[in-house]
């Protein structure tokens, strides 16, 4: 799949796709036991050299296949890199993908960003892509990205029950939200009014 990536650059953050050159830089980030408290994708062990190589080789060889798509999430103002989500399960003939397999730096959570983030994803898939459905999957564990995906106005579905193990063996239960075109309209103003209601003010009188 090509990506025009000036379509997702916004005022606070904008996406690269995830290349080689990533991979020592995400590393050291990567590494927060907070970030994989509730998705426990990672383990900070002795392991995680192990975990890592596997975990990065995943996000990058998919690419190749039209199944995935993995991005690197950069801060406008400072350039940081503030964590990585991904296009996933693209189905160009049904016209549907997932959003997922996202993370971001503690720095960043409950901060404008994440909304940015979601609203060029969205506005992508639909005015770009011409999908007509988004899905978000969810472990029953993480609440903080459960509220997250409500408020930007995903429509819960289903609950996937006992559908796979975290890294250190516990069950998950996946939660399935999605958004569909019909509902994108109603669903960008009101990530747009979020975006302004939390923008810095530094933003807001430029």
């Amino acid at each position: 799949m090509q990506i025009d990536l000036s379509k997702l650059r916004g005022q606070y953050v904008y996406l690269e796709l995830l290349q080689p050159e990533h991979i020592p830089l995400i590393k050291p980030i990567i590494k927060d036991e907070r970030i994989w408290d509730y998705t426990k994708t990672l383990l900070i062990n002795d392991t995680f050299d192990e975990q890592y190589e596997r975990y990065i080789t995943a996000a990058l060889d998919p690419r190749f296949s039209g199944m995935q798509v993995s991005f690197v999430m950069r801060d406008v103002d400072t350039n940081e890199i503030m964590g990585m989500t991904s296009y996933y399960r693209i189905e160009p003939a049904h016209k549907r993908l997932s959003i997922g397999y996202t993370w971001y730096t503690p720095l960043y959570w409950g901060k404008v960003h994440n909304k940015e983030c979601k609203l060029l994803l969205l506005q992508y898939a639909f005015e770009e892509l011409g999908f007509q459905r988004v899905e978000f999957e969810v472990a029953h564990q993480n609440i903080r990205s459960q509220k997250a995906v409500t408020k930007i106005g995903g429509i819960k579905e289903a609950v996937l029950r006992k559908h796979g193990l975290h890294a250190d063996g516990t069950v998950r239960d996946t939660i399935v939200f999605s958004i569909i075109d019909d509902e994108w309209p109603q669903t960008k103003n009101n990530l747009l009014r979020l975006i302004q209601t939390q923008a810095p003010p530094k933003n807001l009188a430029g």
